[in-house]
């Protein structure tokens, strides 16, 4: 399919490896040019070359922090006028409830909440100006399912979906639209590092750990970077423009929700 946004130009945040990458490899093999962006610069400058070659799309770089106002200003001025947005950022670790002070609160809601939405705010006046944008933030599954050992998570972006469920309602007219991907476990370092993290609670081997772990999702497999690619490159595409603040759920079936 033709998803008619060749030529367009996208921000994509922490996009140097794992979900971010496959968005923005998705996004260039349909000839988006890209901004990308990510912590490490040597990770990231491998990825975008890689980007060049492949697609032969035009692919500027910024290794910051985007969590810091100084990183959010450096990635927007060499972003200049975009079309498509996708913010994405590491989740907070996991705990329990106890764990967590008001410090660790306010690092989840600037990485996951504020963050994508100080974006949103630079970038779409922009777009509605142009008449047409899309803008879609990687959250998590555990926006519809909590999950108890994410709470910092959870909190975080709840905010940003229900600051979505009004901004996206709003500009919409505009030809602007804003949704939001759930992902659920997919095979990047994230799901690493929480297999790891169950492999030494329970004492058991990596190999153990994934195994208990795929056999809870229905689909009996991890989520690959891209597929869930290829979601995101459809949500900014010219077909979805009657899409306006939706949350779509990859999880391969985990979530048992019919709503």
């Amino acid at each position: 399919m033709d998803l008619g946004i060749k030529g367009k130009r996208a921000l994509v945040c922490a996009s140097s490896k794992g979900l971010g990458l496959g968005c923005a490899r998705a996004l260039a093999e349909a000839g988006v040019d890209l901004v990308m962006n990510a912590r490490g610069a040597e990770a990231l400058e491998a990825s975008a070359a890689a980007i060049r070659e492949d697609f032969g799309v035009k692919v500027e770089t910024v290794a910051c922090d985007v969590t810091t106002p100084e990183g959010q200003a450096q990635v927007l001025e060499v972003a200049g006028q975009v079309d498509i947005l996708v913010t994405n950022a590491g989740g907070p670790p996991p705990g329990l409830w106890s764990d967590w002070d008001r410090d660790d609160f306010i690092k989840a809601l600037d990485a996951n909440m504020l963050t994508p939405i100080a974006f949103m705010k630079a970038l779409l006046p922009g777009m509605m100006d142009r008449g047409w944008g899309r803008v879609v933030n990687i959250t998590s599954q555990s926006v519809r399912a909590p999950i108890a050992a994410l709470g910092l998570s959870n909190s975080a972006r709840a905010g940003l979906t229900g600051y979505v469920a009004g901004t996206s309602r709003q500009v919409a007219s505009s030809g602007v639209c804003i949704n939001n991907i759930l992902p659920g476990i997919h095979d990047t370092d994230r799901a690493e590092s929480l297999d790891s993290g169950v492999s030494k609670q329970k004492n058991i081997s990596m190999e153990e750990a994934r195994a208990q772990r795929q056999a809870t999702i229905p689909a009996r497999a991890y989520g690959t970077a891209e597929d869930f690619g290829a979601a995101c490159a459809f949500l900014c595409s010219q077909q979805a423009k009657f899409i306006i603040g939706q949350n779509l759920l990859l999880d391969g079936g985990a979530s048992n929700i019919t709503i």
